[in-house]
Formats: C-alpha cells, sequence, structure tokens
C-alpha cells in the first residue's frame, strides 16, 4: 500500500489532564528551566574563563554543559508553553525538527559522557602517559566522533519516521514528539520498525550503560594502589560521574528498550532525562569538586573586580 500522511499538526495530550496540576507545573518546570540555564551557564562561563579548560576533564564538562543547555531548550520551552496552553498543537514539521534535534543532541550527550569515562579510566589506570593519550588533538576527536555518531543516529531514526504513514488519530500520547508515541499513531503494522528503534535507541544505550559501568568497576578495582588522598580525590570525581550516568541512562534505558505498543511510563519517566539530569548535573559537578568551587570563586571574584573599575 502506498504511503499516505493525511496529518498536518500533532496534539500533545501532555503530563496531566488536570488543569490545575497543570498550571502549578507550569511554575515548577520554568523555575526548573532557568535553573538548568543558570547553572549550566555558570559552569561554562568558570571553566572557559579559567585554566581549567586546559585539562580534558574540565573541557569535556565545559561541552556537556552546552549539550544540557541545548538539549533542554529544545524540549522544556514547548513544554512550559503547553502547560498553559488550551491547545497544545505542533505541526509536523516542527514535530519532526523536535524529533531530529533532540536525539542529535542526546546522543552528542551519551557519548560525550563516554569521553568522560575514557579520561578518568587513563588519568587513573595509566597516570603517567596521561598528558600523552589525552592531549588536545585527541580530546577534540572525540568531541567530533560524538556529533558524528549523534548524527548518524538521529537521521537514521528520523528516516525510519519520515517514511511512515500518519492518518490520524493526531493525538500523541506525550508532551514531547518522540519516536515512541510517534510509532502508535502510524496507519500500518509498525512490528518490523518498532524492532529497529530498539535496536537504534535502545540496545545502543544499553550497550553503552554497561561499557561504562565496567571501566568504572575497572577504575575502582585500580584504585586500590593509590594512596588514601589519591583515593578520596579519584571517588569525589568518579562518583560524580557515576550519578550523573545513572540519572541519565536508566530511565532512557526504560524508555528506549520497551516495545512501541506497551503500557508504560515513559512520558513520565523521560522527565528525568529532559528536565531534572540537566538541572541536576551543574550541581553535582560543582558541590562536589573543591577544584571547581575554588575557580568559581576566583572567576566571578576578577569579574566582580572589573565591573567595579570599569563603575569607577
Amino acid at each position: 500500500m502506498e504511503n499516505q500522511n493525511n496529518v498536518t499538526e500533532f496534539v500533545f495530550m501532555g503530563l496531566w489532564g488536570n488543569k490545575q496540576i497543570e498550571l502549578l507545573f507550569f511554575f515548577l518546570f520554568l523555575l526548573c528551566y532557568l535553573t538548568v540555564l543558570m547553572g549550566n551557564f555558570i559552569i561554562l562561563l568558570t571553566i572557559t574563563c579559567s585554566h581549567l579548560i586546559q585539562q580534558p576533564m574540565y573541557y569535556f564538562l565545559c561541552h556537556l554543559s552546552l549539550m544540557d543547555l541545548c538539549y533542554t531548550s529544545t524540549v522544556v520551552p514547548q513544554l512550559i508553553r503547553d502547560l498553559a496552553a488550551a491547545k497544545k498543537n505542533i505541526s509536523y514539521n516542527n514535530c519532526m525538527t523536535q524529533l531530529f534535534t533532540a536525539h542529535l543532541l542526546a546522543g552528542v550527550e551519551i557519548f560525550i559522557l563516554v569521553s568522560m569515562a575514557f579520561d578518568r579510566y587513563v588519568a587513573i589506570v595509566k597516570p603517567l602517559h596521561y598528558m600523552v593519550i589525552m592531549n588536545r588533538q585527541r580530546c577534540n576527536m572525540l568531541i567530533v566522533m560524538a556529533w558524528v555518531v549523534g548524527f548518524w543516529h538521529s537521521v537514521a531514526l528520523l528516516l525510519m519516521v519520515l517514511n511512515l504513514p500518519f492518518c490520524g488519530p493526531n493525538q500523541i500520547e506525550h508532551y514531547i514528539c518522540d519516536v515512541k508515541p510517534l510509532l502508535k499513531l502510524v496507519c500500518k503494522d509498525i512490528h518490523v520498525v518498532s524492532i529497529l528503534v530498539i535496536a537504534n535507541s535502545g540496545m545502543v544505550v544499553v550497550a553503552i550503560f554497561f561499557v561504562l559501568v565496567a571501566s568504572y568497576i575497572l577504575i575502582l578495582y585500580n584504585l586500590r594502589t593509590h594512596s588514601s588522598a589519591g583515593r578520596r580525590k579519584a571517588l569525589s570525581t568518579c562518583s560524580s560521574h557515576i550519578t550523573v550516568v545513572v540519572l541519565f541512562f536508566v530511565p532512557c534505558i526504560y524508555t528506549y528498550v520497551l516495545p512501541a505498543g506497551s503500557e508504560n511510563k515513559d512520558k513520565e519517566i523521560s522527565v528525568f532525562y529532559t528536565v531534572i539530569a540537566p538541572m541536576l548535573n551543574p550541581l553535582i559537578y560543582t558541590l562536589r569538586n573543591v577544584e571547581m568551587k575554588i575557580t568559581m570563586w576566583k572567576v566571578w571574584s576578577q569579574m566582580a573586580h572589573s565591573n567595579l573599575k570599569f563603575l569607577r
């Protein structure tokens, strides 16, 4: 049968059906979004305006904060608008754009987390070769690879969805245009496509998560030979990374491993990796990092001093 598409726009069902609850969460998510913007902007400013940008760990953290800013800005403003709007609609083209952009940025963020784990592995397991292995050229290469892999992943998903027929209804049981809720609206058998989506997203996320867990187990194993002070510092850094990985990957695994037709809590769980994780990342990486807090204080003190001199 020839593919036909009678849908020109989609309507989000949102997180809740109760208007009073939605208005309450409008202010809550607005506060969360402002926290994401402020927290990640502070990290970006602190790292780029200090010596920390020369260190691979903070170089990757800078890119992670940028991804959190961009990824959240792709999803949360639409969610905030819809919580206050009477009709939660989005055009077909804008829906496809959001699908592509969100998966591109999420894919890049996943591979930045892999790069950060690799950086910590080299720093702890091969400390004498650290500066040779993690030189700026290799760091740039890892970032470029993250963008290439993220682009490939999002293009593959987009092409799958663009080739599917949407004949109606057009109500998406979600607050964002994501591949699984869209598959429920397709007017043909989605068995094969659902398997491809699980392979493209679910299995890849699971595989990467286990690679990250294995790398941190190896790191913890190799910490036995370090001094107590070195162990404490390494554990503090690694525990921050592990917390971020768990916050991001566990909800993603729940969402993308299960088939599209299954009844689950996808839209509620997705709040963790679209809002909560990007909001908590700056707190996790600053409150548990003494060097970051000291540098932050120095940068902001210098900026305040410069502004004071300018006003005089």
